[in-house]
C-alpha cells in the first residue's frame, strides 16, 4: 500500500469533504413540490400541471418532481391560495378574481366586459402587460410563472331563460369568494351568493341557490347542467387563470432551477390552452344534446352598461385606471 505524506493527506481529506459536502447540497436541494388545483384530475389545468411535472423532472434529471393534488384535495380555492402565500403549499392554479383579494392587479382582469374577445385576452397576457402583472406577485407572498385560459364565463339558472338584465333581477346567483363578483351580479339586479366551488351542485340541487356563472367546461364537468337547464351567453368576464409559486419555494431553487420552473410554466401554458379549445366544444355539445336552452342572442350593451358603477370605483385607483387603459387600447 502507499504510503501518503501529510500535504497528500490533507489534500485528499479536502476533495473527500467538498465531495461529501456537494452531495448533501445535492441531496438537500431536491424535493418534491406540492401543486394544489381544485378541477378534477381529467380537467385542463391538471393535466398542464403534470405536463409542467414531467418537463422539469426531465430538465433537473429527476432532483425536483411536482406532486398535483386536484379535486380539492388541499381544500378550496380561497383556502389554497393562503396556503401557498404561507409556504404551506408549493404551486397552486387559481382563478384571478380569488387571488385579487391578495394581488390588486388581478382584480384588473377580473373586471367585467374588459375583453373584447379571447383573442384579446390572449393578446394582452402573452405581451408586455402579462409579464408586467406576473412580475408583481412578490410582495405578496407569491411569483407568478403563467397565465392558463378559462374561457369566457356566463351566467345559468334553473328559475328560466336570461335574456335581459331584467330577467336577472331577484335570482340568487352563487359567484366566487370575492368582492368584485359580487358587486357585478348586484349590480345586475341579482343576489349574489358567495359560495365555495366545491358546494355549488349541491346549492342548486337543492334550491338553495337559482343560478351560478361559469364557464363551459366547468358547467359540463360537475354536473351543474344538470339542475340549471338555461344558459345565457353573457360572456360577461374572460378572466384567466394563474399559476403560481410561493416565495418560499422559489428562493429554495437556485437561478438555474428558476428558469427551468418559468420554461416549463409557459409550455404547459401552450399545452392547456391546446387541451381547453378541446374541452370547450365537447362540454357545448353535451350541454346541448342534454337538452339545455342557451340564449345567443343578446344585448350585451346593457349588461355592460350596468358596470358603470364598478369602473368608476376601479377608476378611483390610479394603478388600476391606466392597466384598464391599456388593455383595451391593446388590438
Amino acid at each position: 500500500m502507499p504510503v501518503l505524506n501529510r500535504a497528500e493527506l490533507t489534500r485528499t481529506g479536502v476533495i473527500f469533504v467538498a465531495l461529501l459536502l456537494a452531495v448533501c447540497a445535492t441531496s438537500a436541494a431536491a424535493r418534491e413540490f406540492r401543486a394544489a388545483d381544485t378541477q378534477p384530475e381529467d380537467y385542463p389545468t391538471v393535466q398542464a400541471l403534470r405536463y409542467m411535472g414531467a418537463l422539469i423532472a426531465e430538465r433537473t434529471g429527476h432532483r425536483h418532481e411536482i406532486k398535483v393534488f386536484h379535486s380539492r384535495q388541499l381544500g378550496e380555492e380561497k383556502e389554497t391560495i393562503e396556503q401557498t402565500r404561507v409556504g404551506a403549499i408549493d404551486l397552486n392554479r387559481t382563478n384571478v378574481a380569488l387571488i385579487g383579494n391578495f394581488v390588486p392587479a388581478m382584480n384588473v382582469l377580473a373586471m367585467p366586459f374588459l375583453f373584447r374577445s379571447i383573442e384579446h385576452m390572449q393578446k394582452v397576457l402573452d405581451g408586455p402587460i402579462g409579464s408586467e402583472i406576473l412580475g408583481s406577485f412578490e410582495p405578496y407572498g407569491f411569483v407568478g410563472l403563467a397565465f392558463y385560459d378559462s374561457g369566457a364565463r356566463s351566467i345559468y339558472n334553473g328559475v328560466r331563460p336570461i335574456r335581459s338584465v331584467a330577467d336577472l333581477r331577484g335570482l340568487r346567483i352563487r359567484v366566487q369568494q370575492s368582492e368584485l363578483m359580487s358587486e357585478m351580479i348586484r349590480s345586475l339586479g341579482a343576489e349574489p351568493v358567495e359560495m365555495p366551488y366545491g358546494l355549488v351542485l349541491t346549492g342548486l340541487a337543492n334550491h338553495l341557490i337559482d343560478g351560478a356563472e361559469n364557464n363551459w367546461p366547468s358547467f359540463v364537468t360537475t354536473d351543474h347542467y344538470k339542475h340549471a337547464g338555461h344558459l345565457a351567453l353573457t360572456e360577461h368576464t374572460m378572466s384567466p387563470e394563474v399559476l403560481v409559486i410561493s416565495l418560499k419555494a422559489w428562493k429554495s431553487l437556485s437561478a438555474d432551477d428558476q428558469q427551468i420552473f418559468r420554461e416549463a410554466a409557459a409550455r404547459s401554458s401552450r399545452f392547456m390552452r391546446e387541451k381547453w379549445h378541446d374541452l370547450e366544444e365537447q362540454s357545448q355539445h353535451k350541454a346541448e344534446a342534454a337538452g339545455i336552452t342557451v340564449a345567443r342572442d343578446i344585448d350585451r350593451k346593457p349588461f355592460e352598461d350596468a358596470m358603470a358603477a364598478i369602473y368608476a370605483k376601479a377608476g378611483r385607483d390610479p394603478a388600476a385606471a391606466a392597466l384598464i387603459e391599456r388593455i383595451r387600447k391593446v388590438e
